[in-house]
């Protein structure tokens, strides 16, 4: 049995069952471990959407921003932005199945030395408060808390986590952690309006993974989210956004040996 995860995959149907051929994966004992953003960029995204779904226990898909930004349009407190493509999912005729199974993706998994994320965590964390954080989380965006969380979330502002944040605050925060954490200030705030090469950060920005004292060190962190840093291995992080949306690579990263594998975007 072998355990792969896999990049922003953004709708490239084709392009992951290409990529799923070349890994030779069997889907009688090996997993998938999907970093987020299954949809949007990509041409098909609904396709994603019902091969995941159909997965079962096989796959462990978290939620990305893009996969955040189509709960929230469906929930109508978010417009459609410039490069959407989600028009074959919001005008599914199984829309709101593919929605219930979407809302129900964790915002974090943690499993044999392994924390899979879609963007990040904020250095403040040890591996076991951003498990409790997202599980708070996960919680409220499936119960009526819902709108105004994602809501919230739509306004991409330049969070900074505070141990000291209460409530709805507390929840908005970490969900941004999650789910578009790249560069952080000194001050210890994301910047969120930030999303090219590490080089070309502003002064004193740091990537979130080399911040001092992050206390999530002790564990691999697998992500995706940022595109223009690419392939990242080591360190303790393995980040598998290979810009697929871009028309690059989608990248399968297999946890028993660390061998990595690419697949050129084909839809």
């Amino acid at each position: 049995m072998a355990t792969y995860a896999i990049g922003d995959i953004h709708g490239c149907f084709k392009t992951l069952q290409k990529l799923l051929r070349k890994i030779q994966l069997d889907p009688r004992h090996d997993r998938l471990w999907l970093v987020g953003d299954l949809v949007n960029r990509g041409p098909r995204s609904v396709e994603v959407l019902r091969w995941a779904a159909e997965q079962g226990e096989r796959i462990v898909a978290v939620l990305g921003n893009h996969d955040l930004h189509l709960l929230a349009r469906a929930a109508g407190v978010s417009s459609p932005r410039r490069r959407d493509t989600l028009a074959d999912v919001l005008d599914a005729p199984d829309l709101d199945d593919l929605l219930a199974w979407l809302r129900t993706r964790p915002l974090l998994h943690r499993e044999g030395g392994y924390i899979l994320v879609h963007a990040g965590l904020f250095p403040e964390w040890t591996p076991g408060r951003a498990e409790e954080l997202a599980r708070e989380t996960e919680a409220a965006l499936r119960d009526g808390n819902a709108p105004g969380l994602l809501a919230g979330f739509e306004r991409k502002a330049d969070e900074r986590w505070e141990e000291s944040l209460e409530d709805g605050d507390r929840l908005r925060v970490a969900l941004a952690g999650f789910s578009r954490l790249r560069t952080l200030r000194p001050d210890g705030s994301m910047c969120a309006s930030f999303s090219g090469p590490p080089g070309d950060a502003p002064d004193g920005h740091l990537p979130w993974f080399d911040a001092p004292g992050r206390r999530s060190r002790d564990e691999t962190v697998l992500f995706g989210h940022w595109a223009a840093l690419g392939l990242r291995i080591g360190n303790g992080v393995a980040g598998l956004d290979t810009g697929c949306a871009w028309g690059k690579e989608l990248t399968a990263y297999r946890l028993e040996d660390r061998e990595v594998f690419q697949q050129k975007v084909v839809d």
